[in-house]
Order: structure tokens, then C-alpha cells, then sequence
């Protein structure tokens, strides 16, 4: 048997984690974290896959930040706790989905998307962690979290790279409406 993990879109689930405005504020790679996030939201709802978010303690860190919020339902889940299984029912309503893969966007990549991964890992779920994606306020903290996650089994990809893995076809209905996505995230 192959250990080799895939993804389609009929079987992945996405979760934005705390893209907050008081933290982007402090992280160097914002704006690319912004617009990749965006760009997977965006991919999201052409390919029908489901989105899960939430926010770090809203009252300190703010509210999710207006480019990302406008693409999400109207009222996310606010934790304290740093791994989105920690939110309330956020675990349950993933496994009641029955998708067995998650790819994870947001911040900060050594801490919230670090233990959400490893939480997400643990109870059996392969977890995609598109790179241009995922953001910290150092560089350190975030290459040294996605080796450790990579390790314990996380799958490092691009954004692109999902939405394509999601495509899987040039054939595909929605190629050219992806493609064009691609293309104005490019530019």
C-alpha cells in the first residue's frame, strides 16, 4: 500500500486559522500570507470545498482582517486555546464532515497551526500545509515549526500546488476559472 497522500477536492476540508488584524500587523510576510489565503478561499468556493475558521481571542487580537473575513461565514468560533481543536466543537464538526484531509492556512505557523496540525495528525487526519500560506512574526519560529510538522507528518505543499492537486485535469470544469486565479494572484 502506497503512503504517498493525495487530496481532491471532493475529499479536503480547509481551515483558515487567526488571520487577525492586531497580529498581521506584526508579521513580516503579511501581505503574502493575505493574498494566498485569499487566493485558496477563492479556489474553494469555484471546487465546492468546505471551509472551517476560527479566531484567537478576538478581543485582543481583533477580528479576522477585512480581505480573508469577506470570503468567510459571518460569525467564526473564537478559542483561547492555541490548536483549533481546542474551539469548542471544532473536532467534532470536522469528523462529522468525513473528509480525511485538512490543509491549513494562517498564523502563526509555530504555534496555533502547529498544534492544531499535530491535533489534527493524532486523530488520523493527513494534513496539508500549503507554505506560502501559513505565516510567523519570525523566520526561525516558522521553518523550524513546518520541519518538526513535516516530521510528524504534515505534507508541505504551495498554495498552487493544492489548487492544481485539486483540479487534477485540464479537463476539469473549473481549469480556466482557477487558471485565472492563478494568474491575477501572480500579478
Amino acid at each position: 500500500m502506497s503512503t504517498v497522500k493525495r487530496m481532491r477536492a471532493d475529499d479536503t476540508v480547509l481551515v483558515v486559522i487567526d488571520i487577525q488584524d492586531r497580529l498581521l500587523a506584526k508579521i513580516p510576510a503579511a501581505a503574502g500570507l493575505v493574498r494566498n489565503a485569499g487566493f485558496m478561499l477563492d479556489v474553494t468556493a469555484a471546487l465546492a470545498v468546505p471551509v472551517r475558521a476560527t479566531e484567537q481571542y478576538p478581543k485582543g487580537l481583533g477580528p479576522t482582517t477585512a480581505e480573508i473575513a469577506r470570503r468567510l461565514p459571518a460569525s467564526l468560533p473564537a478559542k483561547t486555546a492555541f490548536s483549533c481543536c481546542g474551539a469548542g466543537t471544532f473536532l467534532e464538526e470536522l469528523e462529522m464532515l468525513r473528509l480525511p484531509n485538512v490543509v491549513l492556512v494562517g498564523m502563526e505557523t509555530h504555534v496555533c497551526v502547529a498544534q492544531t496540525a499535530l491535533d489534527l495528525l493524532h486523530a488520523g487526519l493527513h494534513v496539508f500545509l500549503p507554505v506560502d500560506a501559513l505565516a510567523a512574526r519570525n523566520a526561525v519560529d516558522h521553518e523550524t515549526a513546518l520541519r518538526r510538522l513535516q516530521q510528524a507528518g504534515a505534507v508541505l505543499t504551495t498554495a498552487e500546488a493544492v489548487a492544481f492537486e485539486w483540479l487534477r485535469d485540464a479537463a476539469h470544469p473549473q481549469f480556466k476559472t482557477v487558471s485565472a486565479m492563478v494568474v491575477a494572484r501572480g500579478q
